[in-house]
């Protein structure tokens, strides 16, 4: 049976065919939809964890107490993931353990761009580059075999194109994996430095030689001689743009399984070709490896270090030929930036806080809310990583003070991330008596990603109830006092004007809770469907206030104000900035 996939549906069938029985991961975009279409296989138990590195942790547990196990995340999860991903290459596992980072050439969802290849050299950890669905399916049942076979986790090394383009798979037959019998070992998995030491030397005498010949002999690493006077050496979906610059005008050295790199391989393939190009995406990976040997080849000093590779790219930096452009609109597209959406429940609060733009610094964090920088509502000075809306905005604080500067720090911070990496943050903030706001800004899901549940949802990755965390309870718990606790309703302004009113002049951590949920939520979008705003001409005095809260719904065209019904959902934060009542609501009050 064949089926038209995306590599992230397929990464997900190759776990389901290979007996795989825990499956965990926080959402990132490219890596979202792995965790998505796992769920949907009963035999795996799947859940969306905390963050990356409890992920991790989880699935590192499973393994080792016998069960096939996969972990999924974007390329920065990774980071995050770090700590447990460094031990767990010591200690090796029992069931198969195998780790998808999903890399993102372009950055077009992420803050950088790194090459999550160095991370397998650095933790001297097996990985395979799958180039296309099929592979992603096929790589995957074969990590597995890996992990148990080597003792060792194995990280499958994904990129957008491959996350996200879709091709042919053939299916198989689940094979079901028994649960391996654990052994309590503790010299194998408690890693004191004692354990760890010999552990480390077992890695560098015994495994990584194993894998280096298993990479020198696999078919997962592969060579297809054409015209021997180009050779070219690559891997993942880098393979597939040569090949279309190429085809049967160079040789092929595609490699798949790539840490250990297959020296013997790439020394058999050297010697045979007359000029050797090294295609890859990002870091010199492969061609750092391949100029250690003494091998003469050429690759980033030609190919761009930055950005996603294309067929064009790679024409134009190796045979210095423009393509020529087939296709050509003849129309002028406006640009188009990344705005909040038309009844966002994060505008109110920003709106309200942009009025003390300059008497504050906004730490922000990643998630929809980090577009409240743009203009005009222009509330953002930073934005680092998970967590750091919280934990940069300490740091703001103290050189504040200690530069004596009269500017109040506003720390915001997500749901889903306030459980990923911000609690943390704020205990800091506690317990060194950070005079900072923290806005939680509560929409009831995991919103930029697409719509995943996290822990304060009240429902798990399959729509089941859940337990649902308490952020005020959870507030109070880490000390911060009740009269320093506002949760508000970011629609009305009065009571979000109020409560950054309050925080401003706090001396303490202060904490702010907006709740309101996503304007895209299907079921929320049910309830508004008929509701809008719409704009009295009459009445109107062309002031553009409301133009103020940045809502795409409202535009100023031909000397009107006007609010495009069907993108507007009723939120009325426009009809409340209105000094003129010339917005009026369909609905009834709110």
């Amino acid at each position: 049976m064949k089926n038209l996939l995306t590599g992230n549906e397929a990464i997900a069938r190759g776990a389901y065919e290979a007996g795989c029985l825990v499956a965990c991961a926080y959402p990132g975009t490219p890596s979202t939809e792995i965790l998505e279409n796992v769920s949907q296989y009963d035999e795996i138990r799947s859940e969306w964890s905390t963050n990356e590195k409890v992920a991790l942790e989880v699935a590192s547990g499973a393994a080792i107490a016998g069960a096939r196990s996969l972990v999924a995340m974007k390329h920065v999860g990774l980071n995050v993931a770090a700590d447990p991903f460094f031990t767990i290459a010591y200690e090796g596992i029992n069931g198969g353990l195998v780790i998808i980072t999903a890399d993102e050439p372009g950055m077009h969802s992420s803050q950088n761009e790194q090459d999550n290849r160095l991370y397998a050299l650095h933790a001297k950890v097996a990985m395979v580059e799958p180039s296309d669905s099929q592979e992603c399916k096929d790589f995957t049942k074969k990590a597995f075999g890996i992990s148990e076979t080597f003792d060792t986790p194995v990280l499958i090394r994904m990129t957008t194109r491959v996350c996200h383009s879709k091709g042919i798979v053939e299916l198989e037959e689940r094979e079901e994996a028994s649960i391996k019998e654990y052994t309590k070992d503790t010299s194998k998995y408690i890693m004191v430095p004692a354990n760890s030491k010999p552990k480390h030397i077992e890695m560098e005498t015994e495994r990584i030689p194993k894998l280096r010949d298993y990479s020198n002999t696999t078919s997962l690493n592969s060579i297809k001689y054409n015209d021997k006077k180009i050779g070219i050496i690559t891997s993942g979906i880098s393979y597939h743009h040569a090949r279309e610059v190429f085809g049967d005008n160079a040789s092929y050295l595609k490699i798949g399984f790539s840490y250990p790199l297959p020296d013997k391989l790439i020394e058999e393939f050297a010697e045979e070709v007359e000029t050797l190009y090294i295609i890859e995406e990002n870091e010199p990976y492969i061609e750092t490896f391949v100029k250690a040997m003494g091998i003469d080849c050429i690759g980033k000093e030609a190919i761009p270090i930055c950005g996603e590779l294309s067929p064009q790219i790679i024409k134009e930096s190796l045979l210095k030929e423009e393509e020529n452009e087939i296709l050509k609109l003849d129309l002028n597209i406006p640009i188009r930036p990344p705005a909040l959406c038309a009844g966002c429940p994060h505008r109110g609060i920003f709106y309200e806080v942009s009025k003390y733009k300059n008497k504050i610094v906004s730490t922000s964090d990643i998630g929809c809310y980090t577009l409240g920088m743009a203009p005009p509502l222009g509330v953002g000075d930073t934005c680092i990583c998970m967590g750091a809306g919280v934990s940069a905005g300490i740091g703001f604080d103290r050189v504040n003070q200690m530069a004596e500067r009269d500017k109040k720090v506003f720390g915001f911070i997500g749901d889903s991330t306030f459980f990923h990496s911000g609690i943390t943050g704020l205990i800091d903030a506690v317990y060194n008596g950070t005079n900072m706001v923290v806005v939680i800004l509560d929409n009831r899901i995991t919103a930029m990603t697409g719509h995943q549940e996290n822990p304060g949802t009240g429902k798990n990755i399959i729509g089941q109830e859940a337990p649902m965390v308490d952020i005020e309870s959870m507030v109070k718990t880490i000390g911060i006092k009740q009269e320093n606790i506002r949760v508000i309703d970011p629609y009305k302004l009065d009571e979000t004007k109020a409560a950054v009113k309050d925080a401003y002049e706090a001396n303490e951590p202060f904490v702010i809770i907006t709740k309101q949920p996503c304007a895209l939520i299907k079921d929320v979008q049910k309830k508004r469907k008929d509701l809008y705003c719409q704009v009295d001409q009459e009445k109107c005095t062309k002031c553009k206030t409301c133009l103020r809260i940045g809502c795409p719904a409202i535009s100023f065209k031909d000397g009107e104000v006007t609010i495009d019904e069907n993108q507007c959902n009723g939120c009325t934060v426009c009809l409340q900035v209105c000094p003129f009542d010339a917005i009026e609501f369909n609905g009834e009050s709110r």
